[in-house]
Parts: C-alpha cells; sequence; structure tokens
C-alpha cells in the first residue's frame, strides 16, 4: 500500500517559496502557504498552476494541475500550521527574523513535526538556539526554480537528530530530488562556499583589469560550465589527470585573493537598487522585455539540462548514518 504523504506548511511565498509549494504540490503533498502579505496568499494558487502546467508539458508531472491544487491552501495564520508533519520556513536571510518565524512555526505544530529552514548560508545551528525541540530543526538548502532542480542540501545542526535528516532525505527522493547531506553545520554548506569562493576570483580580476563581466562570463560558461553538470570538481579530476592538478595548486594557490570585505563592485551595484532582472537592473544591461526573456531562458534551461543531467546521471547513494 503506497504510504499516504505527509502534510507540508511552507512558510514566504515569495519567488523561492512558490516554487518550493509547486514541488511538494507536483509530490502530491497536501500544503499549507503561510504568508503576511495577503496578496501573495491570493495569487499562490494561479502562480503554482503556471508552474505545474509547465512541468506536465514537461513531462515532469502525470497528474492533471487542477486535481492538485485542491490540495494547496493558504493562511496567514501559523495555526493553519496544526497538522503539517513537515514546515519549510522561506523568508528573508535575516537570522533573527528566521528564528522568530521559527518559534512560532513550533508553537503551532505537534512536537514530532520536522521543521526545515530554506537558509542559503545561516548556521542551522544558530537557529535551533532557544528552540524548544531542536533536535527536529535542520536546514533545507533548495535552489530555484526548486521546482526543477535536483539539488537539494539537507544540513544538519550541532542539535539535529540524524533520525530526522534520514527522513527527510527520503523525503527529497519524492520530490524527485538527489539530495546531500551536511553532515557537520558550517556556514553556505557545500555549493555555497565553492560557488563563493568563485565568485570573490571573479570580482578580483575585474576589479583589478584582468578581464571585463563578459570575459569572466564567457570563460566559466565555456570551461567548467561545459562539465560540471557531468561530474563534481572531485570526478573531474579522476577523468583528467591528478598530477596536473597538484601541480597547478601548488604554484597557484598562493596567487589567489582571500579577501574578506565584500567586493567594492558588488557594494556599488547592490547600493545602486539593481536586484538583476527582477527590476531589469545589474551587472548586465536590460531592456523589460530583455529581462522577460532571460527570466524564461532560466527556466527552459533548467528543464533542458535536467534532462541532460538524468541521461547520464550515477545512482545517488544516501546515506545519513551519522548526523554528527
Amino acid at each position: 500500500m503506497k504510504e499516504k504523504p505527509v502534510s507540508a506548511g511552507v512558510v514566504g511565498l515569495g519567488l523561492m517559496g512558490t516554487s518550493i509549494v509547486t514541488c511538494l504540490v507536483a509530490a502530491g503533498h497536501p500544503v499549507v502557504g503561510i504568508d503576511k502579505d495577503a496578496g501573495r496568499r491570493r495569487n499562490l494558487k494561479r502562480r503554482v498552476s503556471v508552474l505545474l502546467r509547465d512541468m506536465r508539458r514537461e513531462k515532469l508531472l502525470s497528474s492533471q494541475p487542477a486535481g492538485l491544487l485542491q490540495n494547496l491552501h493558504t493562511s496567514g495564520d501559523f495555526a493553519a500550521l496544526r497538522d503539517c508533519g513537515l514546515v519549510i520556513e522561506s523568508i528573508f536571510e535575516n537570522l533573527n527574523q528566521k528564528r522568530e518565524v521559527l518559534e512560532q512555526i513550533e508553537a503551532a505544530v505537534a512536537p514530532g513535526a520536522l521543521i526545515g529552514s530554506n537558509t542559503s548560508a545561516l548556521p542551522v545551528t544558530e537557529l535551533q538556539r532557544g528552540a524548544r525541540f531542536p533536535a527536529r530543526i535542520l536546514g533545507i538548502h533548495w535552489g530555484e526554480p526548486a521546482h526543477v532542480l535536483r539539488f537539494l542540501e539537507v544540513i544538519c545542526g550541532d542539535e539535529t537528530d540524524s533520525q530526522n535528516a534520514q527522513k527527510v532525505l527520503r523525503l527529497a527522493t519524492r520530490w524527485n530530488k538527489e539530495p546531500t547531506l551536511v553532515r557537520r553545520d558550517v556556514r553556505g554548506f557545500i555549493t555555497n562556499r565553492i560557488m563563493y569562493a568563485m565568485m570573490r576570483e571573479a570580482f578580483y580580476l575585474v576589479e583589478n583589469g584582468y578581464a571585463t563581466v563578459e570575459d569572466v562570463d564567457r570563460s566559466v560558461r565555456n570551461d567548467m560550465g561545459y562539465w560540471l553538470t557531468l561530474a563534481g570538481p572531485f570526478r573531474y579530476m579522476d577523468l583528467t589527470g591528478i598530477p596536473a592538478y597538484a601541480a597547478v595548486m601548488r604554484d597557484l594557490l598562493p596567487e589567489l585573493n582571500c579577501a574578506k570585505e565584500t567586493p567594492q563592485l558588488m557594494q556599488q551595484v547592490a547600493a545602486s537598487g539593481a536586484r538583476g532582472i527582477s527590476n531589469a537592473r545589474g551587472f548586465y544591461p536590460y531592456t523589460l522585455a530583455e529581462a522577460k526573456r532571460w527570466e524564461k531562458r532560466l527556466l527552459d534551461f533548467s528543464y533542458e539540462i535536467r534532462a541532460l543531467a538524468l541521461k547520464y546521471a550515477e545512482r545517488p547513494k544516501l546515506t545519513a548514518s551519522r548526523a554528527r
């Protein structure tokens, strides 16, 4: 007999919260979306419906969107989460605000419910401080678009119960993810630590006149962007010869940028009010029409690269033997 999907809640119905809701609804979960913004609550079903139709068109969904949407409800009251076995917080990346939301979630749900924070970098241990039941709080780090990407990181804080991490890993397979487990709490987890090290070096090269923004993007896209879907860094070194990398590391690592300050270029662009394609202002100039085209291009690419990755995918080995 097929196991009945657990009821799930999502707190925060912005861009990523909406795609997380879509992923959960597509997997058959009854979902409650919580947001203080009435407009976001009112528009959620319409936005999720569009994403579900895209998933069905791309053959990632066999059910009719209309039937799935019957299991989606919204509220501005945390009490609506009372029957949820899993709640995912997806608000702004602010430690104090996230702690406040987690406190309200804990007050609403049963002691056995799992609580995940969709944080990109905050230490999960800090989010656990002061919690009633810290063992059930973990990081569940999604990528955008959450309903398409196979990426998911499950992060254990110092007080996370390893059995709870195992439960989330099992749920993630239902969401068509290939999850990774971060066994010890570290700021930024896996992908963001690696990605931001690359971004720091990218800013260094541009700010010091070695290359333009366009040149850096072009080089990274046509080198790392060429193989990263097939292999991570360790597999790629296996595939292309370890001795060469050992020799380059010896000479290059001392020369890499290790600055701890936010790059000046980033400070200037952020202070200008640029948010990227969401307001057609970023490191590149956009008209509104161009920004819309790039938004669609990202989604179309996400579907296509997902299909390509699955063609060459290894069978994942999921284990959470010890959280800490």
